[in-house]
């Protein structure tokens, strides 16, 4: 046990007490408009990954650590694109839910599509994951990083490109550095 806490201390994920556990809920569309609604006041922030994406499986940590840095201001969603239509949405669960485990997502309100993500992304006007939405505190959208977005910006876009749009909703100016 001991070793566990000082690993997890050595990890940057001191205070003494562990992350909150990890929960995941299946959502439709409706239900994924409903949880950034919840939010309004907040800046919202929803990651569209899949576990067999690895650009988005090295991208989420950050999704992680933006929940960290502003959890009074910033409202961090993931949307699991990991269910494809075969079998039910629950069998995908154990898969998701484990690789939330690993990243330490407590902090994040994970949510897992209860549609086939190929409707979910049509839905969405997604092409493919990853993609990431910033809404504005009034539930407006203020950007989405996709392909799209890769093409106006001549390459494919980071977590620092969502974190200055973040910082710029939250009235704090692009990071320095």
């Amino acid at each position: 046990m001991r070793t566990v806490i000082m690993a997890w201390a050595v990890a940057g994920c001191g205070g003494g007490s562990p992350p909150p556990a990890v929960t995941l809920r299946l959502v439709d569309h409706a239900g994924l408009v409903a949880q950034i609604a919840a939010h309004r006041g907040r800046v919202v922030v929803v990651d569209c990954w899949s576990t067999s994406c690895p650009p988005c499986v090295a991208g989420f940590p950050r999704l992680v650590a933006l929940a960290e840095r502003f959890p009074a201001d910033v409202a961090c969603l993931s949307l699991s694109f990991d269910y494809e239509g075969i079998g039910a949405p629950a069998d995908v669960v154990p898969k998701v839910r484990g690789f939330l485990e690993a990243v330490g997502a407590g902090r994040v309100v994970n949510l897992l599509g209860s549609e086939e993500s190929d409707a979910l992304a049509a839905k969405l006007d997604v092409v493919a994951v990853p993609a990431v939405f910033v809404y504005g505190r009034d539930g407006r959208l203020l950007g989405r990083f996709d392909d799209d977005a890769a093409k106006r910006l001549g390459r494919p876009f980071t977590y620092d490109d969502v974190e200055a749009l973040v910082r710029v909703a939250l009235g704090a100016g692009p990071p320095s550095g």
